[in-house]
C-alpha cells in the first residue's frame, strides 16, 4: 500500500507561518502526500505552491469549535473553494449533536455539502468529546447528509484518534464512506494501526517522519 497517499499533511496552529505552509507544500510534493491541510486563510498560498501536482488543498470550515452559525460555515466553504481548495474538512456542531437536536446537524452538513458540489466533504465529529452512541449517531448523519468522510478529530480537544473510535467509525459508516484519522497519528505503527482499524485517510503534521 501507498502509505503517503493516505496522508493529508497539516499545519493549523494559530502561529503558523507562511514560511512553515511553503514548507508543507515543498514536502507533501516531496513525498507524493493525498493532500496538504490548512487554515483557510493560507488556501491560496498552498494553492499556488501545488500548482500543476496531483496534491489537494484541504482546508477546515468552523474551525477547531463547530460552533459557528451554520450560514457562516456554508459562507467560508463557498469561499474556501472560491480560494481553491479541493477538499473541505468541517466541525460539527458538538453541542447540538449533544442536545439531541439531529435535524441541525443534517441539515447543517448538508448545506455544506450542497455548498462543496462536487469537493470532498470530511466531517470532523470531535470523538473525544462523544459517547459511543453519539458517535455513531454524528456518523449516521453525516452519511444521510452525502458526507464523503467522517473524521475523528480536530487535534484541538482534549484528545485525537483512538483505533476504537476509528473502528466504530467503520462499523457504522460501511465500506463505502472514508474515515480519516486525525489527532495523535505521529509513527509509522500508528498510521498502520488506524488502517487496520479502518482509516482510509491520515491527517498528521508527521508526514515525513511516518513516511
Amino acid at each position: 500500500m501507498n502509505y503517503n497517499k493516505l496522508i493529508d499533511h497539516t499545519a493549523l496552529k494559530p502561529d503558523v507561518t507562511p514560511e512553515a505552509i511553503i514548507t508543507l507544500c515543498e514536502e507533501a510534493k516531496k513525498y507524493g502526500f493525498a493532500s496538504v491541510c490548512v487554515n483557510p486563510a493560507f488556501v491560496p498560498l498552498a494553492v499556488k505552491h501545488l500548482k500543476d501536482t496531483d496534491v489537494k488543498v484541504c482546508t477546515v470550515i468552523g474551525f477547531p469549535l463547530g460552533a459557528t452559525l451554520s450560514n457562516v460555515k456554508v459562507y467560508e466553504t463557498r469561499e474556501a473553494i472560491f480560494a481553491g481548495a479541493t477538499e473541505i474538512d468541517m466541525v460539527i456542531n458538538v453541542s447540538q449533536l449533544k442536545a439531541h437536536n439531529d435535524k441541525y446537524v443534517l441539515d447543517e452538513i448538508r448545506d455544506i455539502k450542497d455548498a462543496c458540489n462536487q469537493i470532498l466533504l470530511k466531517v470532523i465529529i470531535e470523538t473525544c468529546l462523544l459517547t459511543d452512541e453519539e458517535k455513531v449517531r454524528a456518523c449516521k448523519l453525516a452519511v444521510e447528509a452525502g458526507a464523503d468522510y467522517v473524521k475523528t478529530s480536530t487535534g484541538f480537544s482534549t484528545g485525537g484518534a483512538t483505533v476504537h473510535d476509528v473502528a466504530l467509525m467503520r462499523k457504522t459508516v460501511g465500506p463505502d464512506i472514508g474515515v480519516k484519522a486525525s489527532g495523535g497519528v505521529r509513527t509509522h505503527e500508528d498510521l498502520i494501526a488506524m488502517v487496520e482499524a479502518g482509516a482510509s485517510r491520515i491527517g498528521t503534521s508527521a508526514g515525513p517522519k511516518i513516511i
